[in-house]
């Protein structure tokens, strides 16, 4: 059997995702009979059945549900593969790092200065994303590198080195009666009747069952805490995107997160390694407590 080809599993994937065929075909920018015949011929070469189809619905067999697994690492390797190795040949050598958005904003604002005093390490390229798109832009190659958080982010394949630890803070609205504590308990905010906490997805995209409303997007949340609707806790350094409106304050028994530095495991770039040693190199940055040590932020 001949080696499948990425427009094969892009085909495959589309139509796994979408579980209809025409969306998938408008998705791809084609028509639905060739999109159709490509998923018949590849289910021949297979030698087995990837979807059960009927005029009401499409569903994913258990041989397509492996491939599914399978083909998006494989598409995303594949893309990495491209991104890096064009990034390589331009004649300004750069390293992608990626971060969420206004999260361990003075770890990057050191890194970026030891970065620039430092000639021997090449220049980097900060990307900002929303909650959880680190893995995602890691493993497809837009990002070299990134700083993630423990235990909230996927790291699965990854390798890492820990750069810092500290404490989280609830952010609440400015008007709300929490707003005068000088620090709060998990219990104390876990049930508020007019103040729910905000669900973020997990790592397998659902939402965690509770009253408050599913965000995505900091800016949703950010918003939803200014009007009153919700309130989230999130580690300290994470309070640069904080609004007038809101206040934190430190939760002290909340878990404890973890900054790293991660990056592809199979990567052997001296460039990436010099901006991870610039990064472990930065000790004067304070270990964050959870107690009333993050108190007056």
């Amino acid at each position: 059997m001949r080696d499948l080809e990425t427009r094969e599993l892009r085909y495959f994937v589309a139509v796994a995702q979408e579980l209809h065929f025409g969306r998938a075909a408008e998705l791809l920018g084609m028509a639905q009979p060739p999109l159709s015949r490509a998923i018949r011929q590849l289910e021949e070469r297979l030698g087995v059945r990837l979807f059960d189809r009927d005029r009401r619905s499409v569903t994913l067999t258990d041989a397509g549900t492996v491939l599914l697994r399978e083909a998006e690492p494989a598409l995303n390797a594949v893309a990495a593969a491209a991104r890096r190795t064009k990034r390589a040949g331009e004649s300004r050598h750069s390293i992608a790092l990626v971060t969420k958005a206004g999260a361990s904003h003075d770890l990057l604002q050191h890194l970026l200065e030891v970065i620039a005093a430092d000639p021997t390490v090449p220049a980097v390229d900060v990307l900002f994303c929303e909650v959880g798109e680190q893995a995602t832009m890691l493993r497809d190659g837009r990002a070299d590198v990134a700083l993630m958080h423990q235990p909230v982010d996927d790291l699965a394949g990854f390798d890492a080195e820990e750069l810092f630890i500290e404490g989280q803070v609830a952010i609440v609205p400015a008007k709300h009666p929490l707003a005068r504590r000088a620090h709060v308990t998990m219990a104390d905010i876990s049930d508020v009747p007019d103040l729910p906490l905000a669900r973020w997805p997990r790592l397998d995209g659902t939402y965690p069952d509770g009253p408050g409303p599913e965000v995505r997007t900091q800016p949703q949340i950010a918003q939803l805490v200014a009007l009153g609707k919700a309130l989230l806790v999130i580690p300290a350094s994470s309070r640069a995107w904080q609004w007038p409106e809101h206040v934190a304050i430190p939760v002290v028994d909340a878990p404890e997160v973890t900054t790293v530095i991660a990056w592809p495991a199979h990567s052997h770039s001296r460039d990436l390694a010099a901006v991870v040693r610039a990064a472990t190199s930065i000790t004067d940055l304070p270990t964050l407590a959870p107690t009333s040590a993050v108190n007056g932020l």
